[in-house]
């Protein structure tokens, strides 16, 4: 069975909601993405993370059927996505970058009209609509023009609208660009327990500690290729997976130095005058050794610093970029 065939396979099994296999696109000589592979299943959050221009953008349109793929497949729940497919597209729930709300309607009117057009009527309509506004915290506002209302607010509206027909997959495309930090928790609240609901969610953003927060596994995007994927630990693992320690003190650091060059732990130590820097495996089980071992050699400490590698820093070594450039 080729590798197609059995994701396809895991997705008719109720295992992925979404299979992805092969995407390429082109503008002219352009290729904006270029053989992108990956998978969503139920109850797990994917973080799709790239600078800007990586061809997010692009691979998101691909999987809401909005763009046709020059090559490659998408897959939602065993049925393939694309601009003519209609059956698909209900079970997608898609909450835009740019806001999609009326503003001159009030919360409850701008519900109410995008549950009439995912096909909600009569008390399935009204009910849903009460649902998401308790859900995002608007029910007390629900009768206020939107225009009123403040940047995190609307941005939660747009989420409900995106969440009222209860779609298996949710893409939130940075969702939180532009709002109060009460609100970001708010939405990042949200999304948390939507996954734990079972929902398959696609997030992109250009917060790193919000991928942290919610994604289950992670794809970094670059130049329209899928750099890498996995879990927050197989991402590290890229970067050699190894901790620094920065000793700082007095006394004799070139003994330090040579004594701690002879623990296991220390895969690299740097003298400098009054700090030692330190390349450690598993710093927090490492350190006590370390310490103990420095100040036997002599070493006065006043300090001890501990950094662990991040997705931050999972992202420079693979694109050369931050993530918001």
């Amino acid at each position: 069975m080729t590798q197609t065939a059995e994701r396809q396979q895991a997705t008719q099994d109720g295992h992925d909601v979404l299979v992805v296999d092969g995407l390429v696109r082109r503008f002219g000589d352009l290729t904006a993405v270029n053989d992108v592979s990956f998978r969503v299943a139920r109850g797990e959050t994917y973080g799709l993370l790239g600078p800007n221009g990586a061809g997010k953008t692009t691979t998101i349109s691909m999987v809401c059927g909005l763009l046709e793929p020059d090559e490659g497949t998408v897959m939602v729940l065993g049925q393939q996505m694309g601009p003519t497919k209609v059956a698909p597209k209900r079970h997608l729930g898609l909450v835009p970058q740019d806001l999609a709300i009326y503003p001159d309607l009030s919360a409850r009117e701008n519900l109410t009209f995008f549950g009439k057009l995912q096909g909600l009527a009569g008390n399935d309509l009204k009910s849903r609509v009460g649902e998401v506004l308790e859900l995002t915290g608007l029910a007390d506002r629900a009768k206020d023009p939107t225009k009123e209302f403040s940047g995190g607010m609307k941005r939660r509206l747009n989420i409900g609208i995106g969440l009222l027909h209860k779609p298996t997959l949710l893409i939130l495309d940075e969702p939180t660009v532009g709002v109060d930090p009460q609100s970001r928790n708010a939405i990042l609240e949200s999304v948390e327990n939507l996954s734990g609901e079972g929902m398959a969610v696609i997030y992109t953003t250009h917060y790193m500690e919000e991928a942290e927060r919610l994604c289950d596994r992670i794809g970094i995007i670059d130049s329209g290729t899928l750099q890498a994927e996995g879990t927050r630990s197989e991402l590290i693992q890229l970067t050699g997976g190894v901790d620094n320690i920065q000793l700082t003190g007095s006394g004799d650091t070139t003994a330090a130095a040579e004594a701690l060059r002879g623990l296991s732990s220390v895969a690299q130590v740097d003298a400098e005058r009054g700090r030692l820097q330190l390349t450690v495996h598993d710093a927090p089980t490492a350190v006590a050794q370390i310490v103990t071992t420095a100040t036997s050699a002599g070493l006065q400490l006043s300090d001890v610093q501990i950094s662990r590698p991040n997705l931050e820093s999972v992202f420079l070594h693979l694109t050369g970029k931050a993530l918001r450039d």
